[in-house]
């Protein structure tokens, strides 16, 4: 079963890795810079800033940063227990993909997938309440996770298993 799985794994980011032109890159080199995210990151500090008061603001970046190292150690921790290849390392699938980069770290599971469900999601928790709109802050982990496959450095389930661990 596990072998069906990681058959049809490699088949579908194949597939999503393949539906790439050098027309796009650009856009998914932005969409995979964390850089470019900074904006977003500012505007969900603001609108906490702005919706709670001193001392509550100050517990809830304390629980970003709380996150935010879990995250980092448990990220680290499975890469290295896991030392599954990224695709674009491994022999037997690296030829059929376009790589655009070429991390040489494990691949399972995905920290940008991780990182980026969890900022968002512990943002949406504290936000949703107090702002509906703020659910659609989750467009930017499934692109920024999505580059990961349009790179060729993880497989689908190193992105939705990031994803969960995230939130």
């Amino acid at each position: 079963m596990l072998e069906k799985i990681l058959e049809w794994d490699a088949e579908l980011l194949i597939y999503c890795n393949n539906l790439g032109t050098t027309g796009t890159d650009t856009f998914w080199h932005i969409i995979t810079t964390f850089s470019s995210w900074i904006p977003l990151l500012l505007l969900i500090v603001f609108l906490m800033y702005r919706n709670y008061n001193r001392k509550e603001f100050t517990w809830i970046l304390l629980s970003f940063a709380t996150m935010i190292s879990f995250l980092a150690i448990s990220i680290f921790i499975a890469k290295e227990f896991f030392g599954r290849l990224r695709p674009n390392n491994d022999p037997e699938i690296s030829t059929l993909l376009r790589i655009l980069r070429e991390p040489n770290d494990f691949s399972f599971f995905s920290g940008h997938a991780a990182s980026s469900f969890a900022i968002i999601g512990l943002g949406v928790f504290y936000l949703g309440e107090k702002m509906k709109w703020t659910y659609l802050f989750f467009i930017w982990p499934l692109l920024f996770s999505y580059s990961r496959l349009y790179f060729g450095v993880h497989y689908p389930t190193d992105l939705f298993v990031g994803g969960i661990v995230g939130l």
